[in-house]
């Protein structure tokens, strides 16, 4: 399990790598609920990388927020890489950022189903013209779930700055 003390050395080394470049980092949660951003935000001068991110809960909010077309909803469901790419694009989009993550997931107690089970989480990182996506399947409680979402959404951001580094 990804502890909090953690998650703060990813986003105290995500920060310099932004601030680095000049570039602005966004997010598009849905089963962390903002916990992405609040982990980017506990760090003194975050305003140098960040400006908005986008807690999407209901397939009604990724529609209306951040363009997840309804197709993709209906066809692959909010659960899924699909989804979480037209998430991160859109986030991308509509905060004007220069890289995002979006990351939707079950992280229980409930909601899972044998094709979907509890601790299924979708992420995806965007950057202009890419968008990379993965599907985790994360175990524990609905606390631990959360926590190891965000640890891995922070640290493909690191992986994907470093490579636009090279």
């Amino acid at each position: 399990m990804h502890t909090d003390a953690q998650i703060d050395t990813l986003a105290r080394t995500l920060g310099p790598l932004l601030l680095a470049r000049g570039w602005r980092v966004t997010a598009a949660e849905s089963c962390t609920g903002g916990g992405i951003a609040q982990a980017i935000t506990e760090v003194a001068g975050s305003s140098g990388w960040f400006d908005m991110a986008f807690v999407t809960y209901s397939n009604q909010a990724k529609q209306q927020l951040i363009g997840v077309p309804a197709h993709t909803l209906s066809a692959h469901g909010a659960v899924s890489e699909a989804t979480a790419c037209a998430m991160a694009q859109g986030a991308l989009q509509t905060a004007a950022a220069d890289i995002a993550v979006a990351v939707s997931g079950i992280a229980g107690p409930s909601g899972g189903s044998p094709d979907k089970p509890v601790g299924t989480v979708c992420f995806a990182w965007a950057q202009a013209g890419t968008v990379h996506s993965e599907t985790q399947m994360f175990t524990g409680d609905r606390h631990s779930v959360r926590q190891q979402t965000i640890a891995h959404a922070l640290h493909g951001l690191i992986q994907l700055l470093g490579q636009a580094q090279s």
